[in-house]
């Protein structure tokens, strides 16, 4: 064999493709089952960061890498010592389009025509101008066109792919990497498979309660006491000790993708499974008492980090967002394929009717069967039901309303007499057209025609590693000392997206995928040439 790909998702899959295509036989072990393969990728909106691109271009937004890379080193806030991390940033934005967008489009997958402005930064520069391509289809596109890619080379026995093997271990002969062992993933059965090459692909550490909690941040403060999971239930750090054991680099495990706003799925497949809201920036963001964040209020779209960080300052980390029906309708998002299907299935008509009449189909699941959800039609009956959930802090519906009031007071005024940084916020939001048509206009909490009122507990999600598994450009893993391990590469968010890190600090979101492709493509064209 020469080469073992361990892991399914994007990475390993895109990585096990570009090998097959240089005339390799490859083995994929992925510990989950057949119909998960593709990984988070196939669960994922689908979003990628590009510089300069055609979409960017036929909309007027000029572009350059040398303006990207301000904005990434911005948001990274990089140490000195994070050489490799730099080096991976620097190609990402330099050969983004070459190497990431044109590679995509040749296998067939295009992006909605309006590119979205996400961690646009908050108190230090984000993203510019808007570098966030939706790929039209979801990430569950994505996946699907390279595994048809890939079944060309499973049918022709250039691959092949064994599911439900958990990789433990990492084997050496001859002072190099000679393959893997463990177990399978049911019956417990030992295995062993020996390569030339081993290829690490098996995600981050954020699927795992108890690692997340082991390299929380601090800077966060202390961890939450509920983390709902929206990473891969397999994302347990195991091949990141595995890789250790062999002398293998691995640095930055602190330094996570979490989301503030999270709820629990209404139908979890997997132990604190969480859904991961585009939080409604009409909404008022209320901490666990019930009192508006502030002195600055909490708006999302400008530092996903920093909303993570003002959660976690309170005594108990979990919060509030307060809004109506009308709000929902048109602002209430869930980040995701399976909570996209117009945009997952391509069914334009039914995605334009969501932006036109709103959401209904998602709001009343999400009212009907989320646990976070409750609804009402007066402050009293919501704080009494907010109340029902058993939080430990309890809602005084005066409070609520003295909160709701003074923040719709602000909304009646005209715009040039109001004071309030949250409504400057939805201001500047909506000066841009791929945030004006999902944002309100001065819609009022309070409005007898948007009623029922609604409550959404929320609670910190995990979702991506930004550290992980040191590498050089090609994709080989480092050891201490900065020199490649023989045989040993590793891709996609093992690596925290390449070179144990290359987000730094915070993600200008889109980066997940587009790393999971360049660190896949980087590694197999090394590969190759060092085998061939």
């Amino acid at each position: 064999m020469d080469a073992i790909v361990v892991g399914g998702g994007i990475a390993g899959i895109i990585t096990a493709l570009e090998l097959a295509e240089s005339s390799l036989n490859v083995l994929i072990l992925d510990r989950d089952k057949a119909d998960k393969f593709g990984g988070l990728a196939k669960e994922s909106f689908g979003g990628m960061f590009f510089v300069d691109s055609p979409e960017q271009r036929k909309a007027k937004i000029e572009d350059s890498p040398e303006l990207a890379l301000s904005d990434w080193n911005s948001f990274a806030e990089f140490g000195p010592e994070d050489h490799w991390p730099r080096a991976w940033a620097k190609a990402y934005v330099e050969r983004n389009i070459p190497d990431i967008y044109e590679a995509v489009t040749a296998r067939g997958i295009s992006y909605f025509p309006v590119v979205n402005w996400v961690e646009r930064g908050m108190y230090r520069p984000g993203n510019s101008i808007p570098r966030f391509h939706l790929v039209w289809g979801t990430g569950y596109e994505l996946a699907r066109v390279y595994i048809d890619h890939l079944k060309k080379h499973i049918d022709a026995d250039r691959v092949k792919v064994l599911f439900g093997h958990r990789v433990e271990k990492l084997e050496r002969a001859a002072g190099r990497i000679s393959g893997v062992s463990g177990q399978r993933e049911v019956s417990g059965e030992p295995f062993s498979y020996s390569a030339n090459v081993v290829v690490v692909a098996a995600g981050g550490i954020n699927g795992s309660d108890a690692k997340i909690r082991q390299h929380w941040q601090s800077e966060w403060t202390a961890a939450p006491d509920v983390i709902l999971n929206g990473s891969h239930q397999y994302a347990d750090g195991r091949l990141h000790e595995a890789v250790q054991a062999q002398g293998g680099t691995v640095t930055h495990l602190d330094k996570m993708w979490d989301y503030a706003a999270g709820v629990h799925h209404p139908r979890p497949r997997k132990p604190r499974h969480g859904l991961s809201l585009v939080p409604p920036k009409t909404a008022l963001w209320l901490d666990a008492g019930g009192r508006r964040f502030g002195p600055e209020p909490l708006v999302s779209g400008y530092d996903t980090w920093e909303l993570v960080r003002r959660v976690c300052a309170q005594e108990h980390k979990y919060s509030w967002a307060i809004l109506n029906r009308k709000i929902a309708l048109k602002e209430l998002a869930i980040s995701g394929a399976e909570s996209n299907p117009a945009v997952r299935d391509k069914k334009k008509i039914k995605f334009l009717n969501t932006i036109l009449f709103g959401n209904h189909e998602l709001v009343n699941d999400m009212v009907d069967n989320c646990i976070d959800f409750v609804s009402a039609g007066s402050v009293d009956e919501l704080a009494t039901k907010m109340n029902a959930l058993e939080n430990p802090v309890k809602i005084d519906p005066d409070v609520l309303r003295s909160e709701i009031e003074a923040y719709d007071a602000q909304i009646r005024l005209p715009e040039k007499y109001q004071n309030d940084d949250q409504l400057r916020r939805i201001s500047h939001l909506r000066q841009y057209r791929g945030d004006r048509v999902r944002i309100c206009k001065k819609q009022p909490i309070m409005d007898e025609k948007a009623m029922p009122l609604i409550a959404i507990r929320q609670f910190i999600i995990s979702r991506k590693s930004l550290g992980g598994i040191q590498t050089n450009l090609e994709g080989q893993v480092l050891d201490s000392e900065g020199f490649p391990i023989e045989g040993l590469y590793a891709v996609g968010e093992a690596t925290g997206f390449g070179g144990g890190g290359m987000h730094g600090k915070r993600a200008l979101e889109g980066t997940f995928l587009g790393g999971c492709v360049l660190t896949a493509r980087y590694a197999a064209a090394a590969i190759a040439g060092e085998l061939r």
